[in-house]
Parts: structure tokens; C-alpha cells; sequence
């Protein structure tokens, strides 16, 4: 199952539909969620607290769904329009947009219905009936052209919902029916498995926040004197060529270390951290971690993106993004991407990413088409020192190392 933040963007996969096969019938109209967690650990196959292979979360009601919608989406939504793809009563997708929409945004469900043989929908719309109903009305236009049956539709506002799609007064009066989310069972058995709301998206964009206090003044000192070092090394040199060829070849054995170190449940030391983050700069070494990029390197690339220099952060921050949205967290990617656009608006990396993201790709289109290290060697040609531009550049920007706080 997908999950999808933001412009539509994929936040997490949930696995497989299908029931272990001692799992009880749920309740005729229940829907089916396989549980989740927005960080995914990296066994294909984790434990589960209950010793089936799908942990799931069977909602019977519309305070089931409002309770299980920040679980999914990993924090509890605000202004926002949420819409659940179900087959056989069994989630397959969810995604979430910020209301109100830019026109044609909610096109993208359309190859997405397709794409996981959606037959029914549950839309959730938070907010005031102004910005929610016009994206819920959108929604089920959309959805009856492609034969997709929306089984429910709720706005929620300030504890209380309303449906789109029953207008018996007895159950769903005008003023709104009051609801409690305490009331359902939905948040303690996703406490129980392991899944987190954030209050609300901010909350949940600190976990990606730049470091502070003494471990930020320690890596603005490790940058700084990895800056010199390599200032050094420049000034030496008398065939810039050569150096840019050495600095590549030793920035690839970087990447690949750093993987490893990480791999063994390893830190970067701060002065190899701000030497990687150097190397990262040049496209090449760059894409030598895309090209090895496996699910397991969020943890590496989350480290990077929190402890590394500002500018030098939206390689990392864009490797974040790739390794979340390949391991199905992309509530985490759209936020690592975010924090790279917002340092360098121009990263043409991101801006690749958040292109697939905000149009519903799957990453298995990127993964199935990504280039070998000897691919990139024979599409980039022989380094040469203009391949040094961008560090040099970067180098060149204020690196004072910041007041303790």
C-alpha cells in the first residue's frame, strides 16, 4: 500500500493486502489497513507484535477512519484533504494534499486508481465546508469517471464531521455529528504497533531539523578545517585536472564507506561527515550513492541532512528523499526535499524528485532504470577541474562557526 503527502506524494508503503489466513473476518463494510510505521526498519519482513505477517487495522466507522488518518499519514492533519484507495476492503493507497488545491492537482489520482486496481475510495477533508468541499466534490468527479465507487466522505472541523454521502438526518444531522477519537479503539492498537502521529507536519519536519547547540558548533569546526584542508591541497597542486580526478576517485570510496560504516549501525565522525558532505557536491560522486541506493541508507542520509553545513546539504537531504521514498516514507522525502529547495532553489535533483512525487510515480520507475557506476563514467566523460566549480563555489560562502546556544 502507498501513502501520499503533501502535492500527492507517496508516503508510505504498507505491504501486501492479503490477510494471514487465521486473521478475523472483519465487519461487512469494514475497511482493512495494513499497519505502518513512518519510518520503516529495514527487514523486509518485521516482526509483528501480534506474530502475523500484516499487522492491520480494521475501521467499522467514521471516528475509525478520522482516528486512523494521523497514523497514516504520520501526524494529525489540518486544512488538508485526505483520500483512502481501497480494493476487496483492503487500503491500497492513501494520499494527502494541503487544501485549498491548485487547479488539475488531483488529476494525478487518475493513473494512480489504475496503477493499484483501485475499485473504491474513503475521502476525508479537514477543515471548513469552503476549502474541503470543492476538493471532495473534484474527488468524486473524478472517481466516478473511472469507475471507482467512493464508499464514504467526511469533512471533520473543530470535533465534528459531516458526510458527503448520507443525508439521513438521523444519523448524519446538519449541525455535524461530535466525535472523540479517544472513544476508538484505532489510536491504542496503532500505539501498539508501532505507529506515531505527530501533532500536526510540523512536528513531524523538526525530526529533520538542522542540529543545534554544542553538536552544531562541533561540525561548523569539522567543516571549517575540512574547507582548509582541502584549500591546501588545491593551492599545491600544479595539474588541476589530476586533482579533480583524485578528489572523485577518493570521494567515490567515501560514499562507499560511509555506507558501510552505517551499515554496521556506525557514525561518521564529524570531520569524515563534513568531507563527505564536500564530495557530495560534484554530480558525480553524487550519483554514485544514488546508484547504490538502497532502502537501509535512510538512516545515513537523515544523519547528513541534520548535521551538515547548510550549504552543503541539499545533496544529502535529496539522497534522504530518494532512500525514504524507495522505502515508502514520503511524508520524509517531500520534507527532506523541502529543506534542499529552500537552501538551493535551483537543485535540479529535487526538483527531479518532487516532479515524480507531486505526480504519483512510483519509485519503481526510477529504480528499475537507474544507471551502473561504469554507466555514469561512460555518460560523464574524464573529470576535469571544472567538475570542482560547485565545491569551490560553496567553499567560498561565509563558514563562521555559530555562537554556542
Amino acid at each position: 500500500m502507498g501513502i501520499r503527502d503533501s502535492s500527492g506524494v507517496p508516503v508510505q508503503a504498507i505491504g501486501s493486502s492479503t490477510p494471514p489466513s487465521d486473521a478475523p473476518t472483519p465487519p461487512a463494510g469494514a475497511i482493512t489497513l495494513a499497519s505502518a510505521v513512518p519510518e520503516p526498519p529495514v527487514a523486509s519482513d518485521p516482526e509483528s507484535p501480534f506474530d502475523t505477517p500484516e499487522p492491520r487495522l480494521t475501521l467499522t466507522s467514521p471516528t475509525d477512519i478520522l482516528a486512523a488518518v494521523p497514523y497514516l499519514v504520520g501526524f494529525h492533519p489540518t486544512s488538508s484533504l485526505v483520500v483512502i484507495g481501497l480494493a476487496a476492503g483492503r487500503a491500497k493507497m492513501v494520499a494527502r494534499w494541503s487544501l485549498p488545491l491548485p487547479p488539475g492537482t488531483l488529476e494525478a489520482l487518475l493513473p494512480l486508481f489504475e496503477r493499484e486496481a483501485v475499485t473504491d475510495i474513503v475521502i476525508v477533508g479537514y477543515g471548513s465546508g469552503e476549502i474541503v468541499t470543492p476538493g471532495v466534490d473534484e474527488t468524486r468527479r473524478l472517481a466516478a469517471g473511472a469507475g471507482v465507487h467512493v464508499g464514504e466522505a467526511l469533512r471533520a472541523h473543530e470535533g465534528r464531521y459531516w458526510s458527503y454521502v448520507c443525508d439521513v438526518a438521523t444519523c448524519c444531522p446538519p449541525q455535524g455529528t461530535p466525535y472523540d477519537l479517544s472513544a476508538s479503539r484505532i489510536a491504542a492498537e496503532a500505539t501498539v504497533r508501532g505507529l506515531v502521529a505527530f501533532p500536526d507536519r510540523e512536528a513531524l519536519e523538526r525530526t529533520l531539523a538542522p542540529v543545534t547547540g554544542p553538536v552544531r558548533v562541533a561540525m561548523s569546526r569539522a567543516t571549517a578545517e575540512a574547507i582548509a584542508e582541502l584549500q591546501d591541497r588545491l593551492m599545491a597542486s600544479t595539474d588541476l585536472d589530476a586533482f579533480a580526478a583524485e578528489f572523485v576517485s577518493d570521494g567515490l570510496a567515501r560514499v562507499r564507506s560511509a555506507l558501510r560504516v552505517h551499515e554496521a549501525g556506525g557514525c561518521l565522525d564529524d570531520l569524515d561527515a563534513a568531507r563527505l558532505g564536500l564530495s557530495l557536491t560534484l554530480m558525480r560522486i553524487r550519483d554514485e550513492a544514488w546508484t547504490l541506493m538502497e532502502d537501509s541508507h535512510v538512516t545515513l542520509w537523515k544523519d547528513l541532512t541534520r548535521r551538515l553545513d547548510p550549504r552543503f546539504t541539499p545533496p544529502a537531504a535529496s539522497l534522504l528523499a530518494m532512500a525514504s521514498w524507495r522505502a515508502g516514507n514520503s511524508v520524509q522525502a517531500t520534507i527532506a526535499l523541502e529543506r534542499a529547495l529552500t537552501i538551493d532553489p535551483g537543485y535540479s535533483m529535487a526538483h527531479l524528485l518532487m516532479h515524480a512525487l507531486q505526480n504519483l510515480l512510483s519509485p519503481e520507475l526510477l529504480r528499475d532504470r537507474m544507471p551502473t557506476p561504469a554507466e555514469l563514467d561512460e555518460a560523464m566523460g574524464p573529470v576535469n577541474a571544472s567538475w570542482l566549480l560547485p565545491l569551490i563555489n560553496l567553499m567560498d560562502e561565509d563558514d563562521s562557526i555559530p555562537p554556542l546556544e
